[in-house]
């Protein structure tokens, strides 16, 4: 997810979702019409639907849209947007309040109870469908509703057409999802004809000059900076915390003061270009000067959102990218949000499969893997169900220091994952279970603290040169030998951790490495 290069910062929850959804085809199912009473999502959409005379299957095709019906514990999205129906609360965009107004629910229910959430999302669309005046008969007409859907984005133009024909697609497709808590939740594929009206604009679907394969809306030029100040040299990948249409419009937002100049859709990989590569989005702080930042539909803890349609379709603009700007298709330059020095996001998360999409942009996955096994250009997250030759040298380290993570095969599983978490408990780490940036750093520095400055050598200079790899996001080379370069990185990590930046090894800086400082 995208900050902006000054101190001002955007904090956005990690939330979590676990939720395993499919859009389906349905054939001959009524939608519904034999609900079982004890399931409570279904019988809030259909109250709410009743009370506020919206189509049930309309109400769940946006919820799914916007959340795939997760409520993500009252957790707000990357916009201020809360529950399964995403009521959010910003400056521009007030749905949450106009809920509480219309519903009489107070805030913090509307937020975080789900029932009271749909009851919410089903007033403001029938606010809107008054507003863009839509009579009892009319409200029986789904393809009349395209003008409410769209307001419900909270864009206008282009944006919000997207976001209403990605709720139409549902509609048309069908859904049969599971949700996290085991609930079935149906809407029977149908013919649609949504009335779009001026939305219909051939605007809609502009084309990037960029990237002819992708749609342009621009983001609000408050949000990048025209021209650079630094040549491209990396791309990186992000997850956005929100739904496609939720995200372009957010970056239209003036004042979210946030924006990425690529945008990717779940269901089927469309990308938008909000951003055009020649100017600076304000995505990845340190980096924003010579990066180009994906944006990716999901939650980063929900591997559902990650689908092969957009794994294919972000690594072909991915490698249009390398080969245009002349960038090498490795991980050292092909970076995860988490991976950029001086960001504290951690998109785009454990579940992002770094082997399969460096694979697709066709370059090296492993992120130069060294003779010994344990030193990279760079050092991707790893969490259960990672694979690989970095996954191989988290097993190996772990098992060196004492802490059993069972067969170095390259498979994160669970005696892995408890190897990671003891050894995060006795480092004092956060227990999660993922190798970040942090625990890497603590892994690789691990074992002695002798005092080591410029012109020293041997197998302690390759240690730190992989810890200083790992804590800065930047490639240290590993040689073994305490040059210059290497002086160079000690002395900004020194000085990024407070600590006295003279350039020399000794045992604070052992300490703070080995702390996953």
């Amino acid at each position: 997810m995208p900050t902006r290069a000054a101190a001002h910062t955007k904090a956005r929850a990690s939330v979590l979702a676990a939720l395993t959804a499919t859009v389906l085809a349905a054939t001959g199912t009524p939608a519904l019409a034999a609900t079982d009473p004890g399931h409570p999502m279904n019988r809030a959409f259909e109250r709410a639907a009743e009370r506020f005379d919206v189509p049930r299957d309309l109400l769940a095709a946006v919820g799914y849209g916007e959340t795939r019906l997760d409520g993500h514990s009252g957790r707000p999205s990357q916009a201020n947007g809360f529950g399964v129906m995403h009521l959010v609360s910003n400056p521009v965009n007030r749905t949450l309040e106009q809920a509480a107004g219309l519903t009489g629910k107070p805030l913090a229910e509307l937020r975080t109870d789900t029932t009271a959430n749909i009851l919410g999302g089903a007033a403001v669309l029938r606010g809107y469908a008054d507003k863009v005046g839509l009579d009892a008969r009319d409200r029986d007409d789904l393809g009349a509703w395209y003008p409410a859907v769209a307001r419900y984005s909270g864009a206008d133009g282009p944006a919000a057409a997207l976001y209403a024909d990605t709720v139409y697609t549902f509609l048309a497709d069908g859904l049969d999802t599971v949700t996290r808590d085991g609930e079935r939740i149906s809407v029977t594929g149908r013919p649609v004809s949504p009335q779009k009206g001026s939305l219909d604009a051939p605007d809609a679907s502009t084309r990037s000059a960029d990237y002819p394969a992708a749609l342009w809306v621009p983001a609000d030029p408050n949000n990048f900076t025209p021209g650079r100040t630094a040549a491209i040299d990396k791309v990186v990948i992000h997850v956005t915390q929100g739904s496609y249409a939720g995200s372009i419009s957010w970056f239209q937002d003036p004042v979210s003061e946030v924006s990425a100049h690529y945008v990717v859709r779940s269901s089927d990989g469309q990308i938008t270009q909000m951003v055009r590569d020649s100017d600076t989005a304000y995505h990845a702080r340190s980096a924003n000067a010579s990066a180009l930042g994906i944006e990716h539909e999901g939650f980063i803890d929900d591997p559902s959102w990650f689908t092969d349609s957009m794994y294919r379709s972000s690594a072909a603009l991915t490698a249009h990218l390398c080969d245009r700007y002349g960038i090498p298709k490795d991980r050292a330059h092909i970076m995860g949000h988490v991976e950029v020095p001086g960001n504290d996001h951690t998109d785009p998360g454990p579940y992002w499969d770094w082997s399969r999409y460096m694979e697709l942009v066709g370059g090296s996955g492993d992120g130069g893997t060294g003779a010994d096994g344990v030193s990279f250009t760079a050092y991707a997250t790893q969490g259960s169900g990672s694979t690989g030759a970095q996954v191989k040298a988290v097993q190996t380290l772990l098992n060196t220091q004492g802490y059993p993570a069972g067969e170095a095969d390259g498979t994160f599983g669970p005696a892995t994952l408890s190897a990671v978490k003891a050894f995060q408990t006795a480092r004092g780490l956060d227990a999660d279970g993922v190798v970040g940036s942090r625990t890497w750093t603590a892994l690789l520095s691990a074992g002695t603290t002798p005092t080591l400055a410029e012109g020293a050598s041997g197998d302690d200079v390759k240690r730190l040169q992989r810890a200083l790899t790992a804590a800065l996001g930047s490639t240290v080379g590993v040689d073994g030998s305490f040059g210059p370069g290497t002086a160079t990185a000690v002395r900004g990590y020194q000085t990024s951790r407070g600590l006295t930046a003279e350039g020399i090894v000794g045992t604070g800086t052992w300490a703070a490495l080995q702390a996953g400082r």
